[in-house]
């Protein structure tokens, strides 16, 4: 079951919002066999400009859902926003279901799409005050990361959810570090260690 932590922006969050957020985020629970006990975390902004941002993210046990959406009404940013997160779970089953497919013998142990299995942790870290080093390189933000086992394919699929240009990850098969990143061209690359 999902529990809820809303703040707001230069916005109060009214019992009204708040209903809404719950009642709209809460849509992604219907893709799960079993739902996860797990913190939503939603924050509404709203600017000067008479725009409203919401930004949600959900870190699960095995992967971090996340979407963030800007429209000129806060109510629609939150439909958006749901409607993202529901297009991210269905685009990444549809992918684990495909690789199932192709992995026969391969695996280990099967993948189950409807636990939505890709053995990421730990991508919220902890942040730190701002570092600054002797030769004048300014660190501002700093992050633990949970490595966690996966296959090439599912770290370009975890990235593409976050939505950052790369990914780190260890490699099931070699247990290497890796990293993936996303090409000026659209592509994919692949970086070994």
């Amino acid at each position: 079951m999902l529990r809820y932590n809303v703040r707001g922006e230069n916005i109060e969050v009214t019992d009204a919002i708040r209903e809404y957020v719950e009642a709209k985020v809460g849509k992604v629970e219907k893709y799960f066999t079993d739902v996860p006990e797990a913190n939503a975390h939603v924050n509404l902004k709203t600017y000067s400009d008479k725009t409203a941002k919401v930004e949600v993210t959900i870190p699960l046990p095995n992967v971090v859902l996340r979407a963030e959406e800007t429209s000129p009404d806060m109510y629609g940013s939150v439909d958006l926003v749901s409607d993202k997160l529901e297009r991210q779970i269905r685009k990444y089953k549809t992918k684990v279901n495909r690789r199932q497919r192709r992995q026969t013998v391969e695996a280990p142990e099967p993948v189950d799409p409807d636990l939505l299995d890709t053995h990421v942790e730990g991508l919220d870290g902890e942040e730190t005050e701002q570092l600054e080093s002797d030769a004048g390189v300014e660190i501002v933000r700093t992050k633990q990361l949970d490595l966690k086992p996966m296959h090439a394919e599912e770290a370009v699929l975890q990235m593409d959810m976050l939505g950052h240009d790369f990914f780190i990850f260890e490699d099931a098969e070699t247990e290497s570090t890796n990293i993936v990143y996303k090409r000026h061209d659209g592509k994919y690359g692949l970086l070994e260690t």
